[in-house]
């Protein structure tokens, strides 16, 4: 006979703890029993100690918001088109397609949504979007590189970024079609080819 040793419980690697969190972090808010998302919860779900979350995000919010930045620079790429227009119109599209999933979704109305906490949890969770706002800021950076002369970053937050953000919240899918290029055209003065676009359904509500 042979006796068998009791199992041992694997040590995660840091990046195996930070995936098995994010994932716990989605399937909490996914619940359809409304779980709390609270760090103790997060941690049993994810299998780790929660003296570990903790540690490495400091507050439900830094976590929940690098959550929602981890899946967006994932699934909301940044591409290089050539053309400011080229790359705006391709990251909003990204986010178009994020959006209209029930996941990400989820996560942008999780997010915004939350509770503000205290000011180093705010302080926190606004470092974690500094990398979302880094990605407009590449594009901004290939524009003048290339000579040509982007919209200053507050006024793409205004007219690109938070419609994208405003839909998420309350659930409203974008148009079938036509949505990035009507954003795009609204912020560059609809020069190129979209001046010569018809009115789109949205535009006047």
């Amino acid at each position: 006979m042979t006796s068998k040793q009791p199992a041992q419980r694997l040590r995660k690697s840091p990046e195996q703890v930070r995936a098995a969190v994010h994932q716990a972090v989605i399937d909490l808010l996914s619940d359809p029993e409304g779980a709390d998302l609270t760090i103790p919860a997060v941690a049993q779900r994810a299998g780790v100690n929660h003296t570990s979350v903790y540690r490495r995000w400091g507050s439900r919010e830094a976590l929940l918001a690098d959550v929602v930045v981890t899946r967006l620079e994932r699934d909301w790429p940044l591409a290089d088109t050539g053309t400011l227009r080229g790359d705006l119109t391709a990251w909003v599209e990204g986010g178009v397609a994020s959006i209209r999933t029930a996941e990400g979704r989820l996560l942008i109305r999780a997010v915004a949504l939350s509770m503000p906490g205290s000011a180093s949890a705010q302080g926190e969770r606004a470092q974690q979007f500094e990398r979302r706002l880094g990605a407009i800021e590449r594009i901004r950076d290939r524009a003048v590189a290339r000579g040509e002369v982007p919209p200053p970053l507050d006024q793409i937050l205004d007219q690109l970024v938070a419609p994208l953000y405003l839909r998420a919240i309350f659930g409203i899918d974008p148009p079938a079609s036509g949505y990035p290029e009507l954003l795009v055209d609204r912020l560059l003065g609809g020069a190129g080819t979209g001046a010569s676009r018809p009115a789109h359904p949205d535009v006047g509500r």
